[in-house]
Formats: C-alpha cells, sequence, structure tokens
C-alpha cells in the first residue's frame, strides 16, 4: 500500500458538502413540515412566541448522507470503507432510524416509552456492527513501572454484555441529554458542532499518534459530516428561528456524537511508556466528560428537580440553564454564545491534552477560560446590583 497522507482536505470536503447539501435542504423540509403540521406552537415553558416548523433534522439527515456518499468518492477517505465501512454503516442507520423516530414525535407527539424503545434500538444497531466499547485505560493497577509517576496502568476489559450496556446507556444518556438541552435558537446545533470538532480534532491526533491507518479514519468521518450538517442548519436556525431541528436533530446528533466517540475509544493502542501516551489514553473519557458537560448537567439538574418536586423526570418545565441565563438578565443570542464557550472551553482544553505533553499548561489556560466564562455569564446580575 502506497504512503498515506493525512486526508485533513478530504475531511473538509465532506463536512462543506455536508453543511451545503443541510442549507439547501431547510428550504423544502420548512414548507414540508408546514404542510404537513409539523409545527411548534408557543407553550408556557417556550421561549419562542411564533409558530415555527420543526423537521429540520430531516435537511441535516440529508446533509449528513450527502457528506458520507462525498467521502466515499475520495481516494483516501474511500480507504475507511474498505477497512472499517461497518462503523459508518452502523452510525447512518441508527441515525436514519432516531430521525425517523424524531420527525414522528414531532408532528404527533410520542410517548416517552416509544421514544426510548428508538434509542435503545439505534444503541442496538450500532452494537451489531461493531461499534461498542470494550476496553478502557485506568490510571491505576498494572503493578509496575513506567507510565507517569511510576504508575503503570492497566486496561479494564469489558465482557460482551458489559461492553453492550455501557454503549446503550451512553448512546441513549446523551440522544436525551442533547434533546433535553434544545431550548433557545442554535444551542443544540452549535453544541453539537462544538462537540464534533472537538471529537473530529481527537481522532485525527490518534492517526498522528498511532500511525495513518484507514482503520482510524471512520470517527474523524462521522464527527465532519455531523460538524459540517450543523454548520448548515446554524444559519437557519440562529436566533430568531427559522425553523426548529425538533427531536428529529437533536436526536440525531446525539446518536452520532456517541457513534464518534465510541468509534475512537476503540482505536486507542495501551500505551504507558511516557506521560503523554498516558493522557491520550484516558481522553476518551476526557473529551466525552467535556462535550456532554453541559447537556448532561441540564439533564441531571431536570431529573432531580423534577424529582424532587414529585413530577416525571421527562415532565417539561422551564428551568433549564438556558432559561435561567435568560432570567438572570441575558438575550438569547448571548445566552446561546456564553453556552457555547463554556462547551468549547471544555471540550478544547480536553482534546488539548493529547496534543500537548505539559498538562499544566493546558490545565491553567483551562482554568483562566472558564473564570472568562463565568464572569461573562454574570455581568448582568453583576450590572444590576450596581
Amino acid at each position: 500500500m502506497p504512503t498515506l497522507v493525512l486526508p485533513i482536505r478530504e475531511y473538509l470536503l465532506a463536512g462543506l458538502t455536508a453543511a451545503v447539501v443541510t442549507f439547501l435542504l431547510v428550504a423544502p423540509v420548512r414548507l414540508l413540515a408546514l404542510k404537513l403540521g409539523a409545527v411548534a406552537w408557543p407553550r408556557g415553558r417556550d421561549v419562542h412566541v411564533i409558530p415555527t416548523p420543526r423537521w429540520g433534522g430531516l435537511a441535516m439527515l440529508g446533509g449528513v448522507l450527502a457528506g458520507v456518499a462525498m467521502a466515499y468518492q475520495l481516494p483516501a477517505l474511500r480507504l475507511a470503507f474498505d477497512t472499517s465501512s461497518a462503523e459508518v454503516l452502523g452510525a447512518l442507520l441508527a441515525g436514519v432510524l432516531l430521525v425517523g423516530v424524531g420527525a414522528l414525535d414531532d408532528r404527533y407527539d410520542l410517548d416517552a416509552l416509544t421514544k426510548f424503545a428508538g434509542q435503545t434500538t439505534a444503541a442496538g444497531i450500532l452494537i451489531i456492527f461493531g461499534v461498542q466499547w470494550s476496553t478502557f485505560w485506568i490510571p491505576f493497577g498494572g503493578g509496575g513501572g513506567g507510565g507517569v509517576g511510576g504508575i503503570s496502568g492497566s486496561v479494564l476489559s469489558l465482557g460482551y454484555g458489559q461492553g453492550m450496556l455501557l454503549t446503550v446507556l451512553f448512546t441513549v444518556v446523551l440522544v436525551n441529554a442533547m434533546n433535553f438541552v434544545d431550548g433557545l435558537d442554535g444551542l443544540a446545533a452549535g453544541i453539537g458542532m462544538i462537540g464534533a470538532l472537538a471529537v473530529g480534532t481527537f481522532a485525527i491526533s490518534l492517526i498522528l499518534q498511532y500511525g495513518n491507518d484507514p482503520s482510524y479514519y471512520s470517527p474523524a468521518l462521522i464527527a465532519a459530516v455531523l460538524g459540517g450538517a450543523c454548520v448548515g442548519f446554524l444559519p437557519h436556525n440562529f436566533n430568531p428561528a427559522r425553523i426548529f431541528m425538533g427531536d428529529s436533530g437533536s436526536m440525531l446528533i446525539g446518536v452520532l456524537l456517541a457513534a464518534a466517540t465510541t468509534s475512537a475509544s476503540g482505536k486507542i493502542p495501551v500505551v504507558v511508556d511516557s506521560p503523554r501516551y498516558y493522557l491520550a489514553s484516558l481522553s476518551p473519557l476526557i473529551v466525552l466528560a467535556a462535550v456532554l458537560f453541559v447537556p448532561v448537567l441540564d439533564l441531571a439538574m431536570a431529573v432531580v428537580r423534577r424529582t424532587r418536586a414529585g413530577m416525571s423526570p421527562f415532565s417539561p418545565d422551564k428551568m433549564h440553564l438556558h432559561h435561567r441565563l435568560l432570567e438572570i438578565g441575558h438575550s438569547q443570542r448571548r445566552a446561546v454564545l456564553l453556552i457555547y464557550l463554556w462547551a468549547g472551553v471544555l471540550a478544547f482544553g480536553a482534546v488539548a491534552l493529547t496534543f500537548i505533553a505539559d498538562p499544566v499548561v493546558v490545565l491553567w489556560t483551562v482554568g483562566f477560560g472558564l473564570l472568562l466564562a463565568a464572569l461573562a455569564s454574570a455581568v448582568p446580575r453583576m450590572r444590576h446590583r450596581v
């Protein structure tokens, strides 16, 4: 096989294709949603005040499929289909299923159990096509030198049933977290874009660290087309939104992020001979926590809040993080941009650990970024007190 060149331009072309196709599909999808009644009518807990069509997820799915089709025509990324096509196909099938379930929910308001069944089935599709957690590195055990500070670490191997359970749990949590956070114009699309860029950057770092092997291409490809679809949808969805992505879009983002992260986690060889590789071995979990921080924190707070009030965890309310930012005086656009800032600092700070050998520099930089984000979030309240 000839020497491979890192296909950055091909990833960019696949992502650009997804962005352009998504952007162009929004207009006909919007008309279709209006014609068939897939419209979000304002409710007491909603921020929007005029009826807005849903089904933006259909346009995003079209963009994702177009991006993958473009990648299949490119010489380097074509090798990803030859070596690990099952992962990409599994991610696409799971995405198609959840877009279908989400589109029905956007029109007919499906019950929570039906949506949960669709989510677990999508996770099962990922498992069938080989996208599954199997091992991960922990920084203790191993009983020897090497690694960092004389700790060699060890690999925690999961049985097939354990890996299946973890994959289903991870996928369902991420899909619901993205669904819960979709409450302001452009919020879910922006977080999806940031998450895709972070996971894609991390996946590319694996190619750089462990060799330009086409079997490593699939997680970055999934992330690239997802990021492109989010970029193409944002101009239509940023405040004031002309269309919502609906559950069809938020669940598509969640399942593709789950597929990309899970796939990337399976590409890391166990290397503990330097601090750099030690941190790289941990980075799937770090990136996972960073990418999910905002939506999962929002989800956890909502579940606790509703359970304490004697309500169902799935009962809607108007006390999400984005609602609280509005309450203290931020505009919709500023609230969304602040959440972008929080998610971006955490996600890309985690990814930086795989590139920069000195973690202290990264941690200080992330800490400074979080301080700026906290101060920016508190500005309206501080002004009010003054």
